[in-house]
């Protein structure tokens, strides 16, 4: 199901049927280094992940991470979407994009338009996101979103620090 659509990008609920993008996604070196490693090594497990993450997530809350495609042709080229995770108190953001399609402002035309979903027909009223100290250019994506940094922490459950951010919207 179509969610969101921008000038050059749509994002869709995810389904089983994209599990052989999933699998390759999920399998990156920068997937792995910076959002960490899934386990997932086959399409089984894959369609498995879909079913048991975004699609469970979307029938429970009416949001998930999304599918992002290119617009003109349907490409899978990534995830962006809303995550509710135990250990935030609030919905956060969270966005991958394949290595073949950076450096073409992707993901911040994907991750500017959920939230603006979540600000807007959602009606959050604030976002979180989380990434690794590291990501260079995921904190940067954040900084343009408006997203401020919170802290540094070690999350529950996670191996590694993470840096928190927060984005409030105005009532």
């Amino acid at each position: 199901m179509l969610i969101i659509e921008t000038d050059r990008l749509q994002l869709r609920t995810v389904s089983p049927d994209d599990a052989p993008f999933y699998l390759e996604l999920v399998n990156e070196p920068s997937w792995i280094r910076f959002i960490g490693d899934r386990g997932i090594r086959t399409l089984d497990a894959a369609r498995a992940a879909i079913l048991d993450g975004p699609v469970a997530m979307y029938e429970r809350l009416g949001y998930s991470l999304y599918l992002v495609q290119r617009r003109s042709d349907g490409v899978p080229m990534g995830m962006c979407g809303l995550i509710k995770r135990d250990v935030l108190p609030d919905t956060d953001i969270g966005y991958a994009i394949s290595p073949r399609y950076w450096g073409h402002g992707y993901a911040y035309e994907a991750a500017a338009a959920v939230v603006a979903h979540a600000r807007g027909a959602l009606a959050l009223p604030r976002l979180m996101a989380i990434t690794s100290p590291d990501n260079a250019a995921s904190i940067q994506l954040l900084g343009k979103l408006g997203m401020q940094f919170i802290r540094r922490t070690k999350l529950d459950g996670w191996n590694e620090d993470s840096n928190v951010y927060r984005l409030e919207f105005p009532a």
